[in-house]
């Protein structure tokens, strides 16, 4: 049963459709993520579900609410994280929770218990009565995520959730996640990194200029939109010039990607290695050479 659905949604900023036709449905209890670049349109999206933006036309349907047209009651079932955290510097952990609870809703009995709950859910009770600013960034994003859970959501949406954490942060957020999953609580979520979205999500919407170029679980995506292996040669003495020739002059088709020469799998090995100043090596596909070969362009192009 989907627990959201999105059809044929439509969202112009000007001339500019920066949601264009957008189709997905998400299963109860399914981890469900939006993947591609910068201005792919997945915040825009994600503020559409939260009932935060007006659209042109389509239909969002969350919980069996229409939430085009009653998003305050979709706001009751789902948890929002927004790429801004939006915590209240004037208050500590604890009424940071509680004032949320309680503005949402909820008794101060039950916003006091679902904030003790939570708190415990996230590793923060001996943080209750510290000031936000005397948190790290992972510790926010936690309490942001912590937050979104005082109504004890139907789902979640998470507006790329580990933006600007250090590894051991985004570590400790994926573990949360994880857990809320366990629990059956539906998650969507957008992200543009790879890593994040194959470890977390079960199936992966790849979306640039507000449509989606495919849709699969991770490895079927990979299996799908590529051939395997990925060659690439780096250049550790030689210039990126001279390695530009000799890839032509050896009728080498590449792709260059920043410092790396990503090359088509028909490249001859011993051609690859006769070319001075470069490191030939191969690895296994992954989610950005899906994108590269949707797209033409990386993940986190602008």
């Amino acid at each position: 049963m989907a627990e959201i659905r999105v059809e044929k949604l439509v969202k112009r900023f000007g001339t500019v459709r920066a949601i264009d036709g957008l189709s997905f449905e998400v299963a109860s209890g399914e981890t469900f993520g939006l993947l591609g670049p910068n201005g792919a349109g997945k915040t825009t999206t994600m503020r559409v579900l939260s009932g935060l933006s007006p659209v042109d036309s389509g239909e969002v349907s969350i919980a069996g609410i229409d939430a085009l047209r009653d998003p305050r009651a979709v706001r009751c079932v789902v948890g929002v994280v927004t790429q801004q955290d939006g915590l209240d510097d004037d208050l500590n952990v604890r009424q940071n929770l509680e004032v949320f609870g309680f503005l949402a809703g909820l008794s101060l009995r039950v916003a006091r218990r679902h904030t003790r709950e939570v708190l415990d859910f996230f590793g923060l009770a001996s943080r209750s009565e510290d000031a936000i600013d005397e948190l790290s960034g992972g510790m926010k994003r936690r309490l942001a995520i912590a937050r979104a859970l005082m109504i004890q959501p139907r789902a979640v949406i998470l507006d790329e959730p580990t933006t600007g954490l250090d590894p051991h942060s985004r570590n400790r957020v994926w573990e949360e996640l994880a857990q809320l999953k366990a629990r059956g609580v539906t998650i969507l979520m957008s992200t543009h990194y790879m890593d994040e979205a194959a470890t977390l999500c079960d199936r992966i919407a790849i979306l640039d200029r507000g449509r989606i170029l495919a849709l699969d679980p991770p490895l079927e995506l990979i299996e799908k939109h590529t051939r395997g292996d990925v060659q690439e040669l780096r250049v550790t003495t030689a210039s990126h010039s001279s390695v530009r020739a000799e890839l032509e002059r050896a009728g080498i088709r590449w792709r260059e990607v920043g410092a790396v020469f990503r090359l088509n799998r028909e490249a001859d090995p011993a051609a690859v290695r006769s070319i001075a100043g470069t490191r030939s090596e191969v690895r296994r596909a992954n989610l950005e050479d899906v994108f590269l070969n949707l797209t033409g362009r990386e993940l986190r192009d602008e």
